[in-house]
């Protein structure tokens, strides 16, 4: 399955915003990367589309998600009641590998997707190791019993103190519950949905 595997410093760089979790090149340096990243206060005011566009590409440089799948996913929540852009990053929030970086499973989302796609994590009871399975709400997530003692899970788990009000999780038993999708303000992702509305609405 595709997915990016270029450097991640210099897209958090391109977006001013340490999309990948905590950078220390990110805060020595703070500004564009390239040769005129630092001259950047000299370009002239961004475009509408390219405000938008930036907007989509961080949307899934975050989640690790390609165009066409979130092109779907878009289309998904047009589909559903309620504000498309809110319902777009709920179902963004709601696939596989993001819940497993959500409990605190994993200590990243590319690291989360690598456990899923090795099949150490069970939906259901039952092992999926595909990273972009849509979850519901009611739908349990656990670590297999035999994978329990991997060092990249027992080490996420001593770490993550972050708890998510949509996510009910056991650590003792590595298990975990979609309680409801989340609404907008209980996801901490600083993205301008409605700008990716708006591109994708043209």
């Amino acid at each position: 399955m595709a997915r990016y595997i270029g450097p991640k410093t210099r897209i958090a760089r391109k977006f001013k915003e340490a999309i990948y979790g905590p950078d220390k090149w990110m805060e020595r340096k703070p500004h564009a990367p390239g040769q005129h990243g630092l001259n950047a206060r000299r370009r002239k005011k961004e475009s509408e589309y390219k405000l938008q566009l930036n907007e989509k590409q961080k949307a899934k440089y975050t989640y690790g998600i390609l165009e066409r799948q979130f092109r779907k996913m878009f289309e998904t929540a047009t589909s559903k009641k309620g504000v498309t852009g809110s319902v777009l990053l709920a179902l963004c929030e709601a696939r596989l590998d993001n819940t497993v970086y959500r409990l605190g499973i994993a200590p990243t989302r590319s690291a989360a997707r690598q456990l899923v796609n090795h099949g150490h994590i069970t939906v259901n009871k039952e092992v999926v190791n595909i990273p972009s399975y849509t979850l519901r709400p009611g739908d349990e997530v656990a670590v297999r019993e035999r994978s329990r003692s991997l060092e990249v899970i027992t080490n996420s788990l001593s770490t993550n103190t972050n708890r998510f009000d949509w996510l009910d999780f056991n650590p003792a038993t590595m298990t975990g519950k979609m309680i409801a999708l989340p609404e907008r303000a209980q996801i901490p992702e600083n993205i301008r949905e409605q700008l990716i509305v708006e591109l994708y609405s043209k």
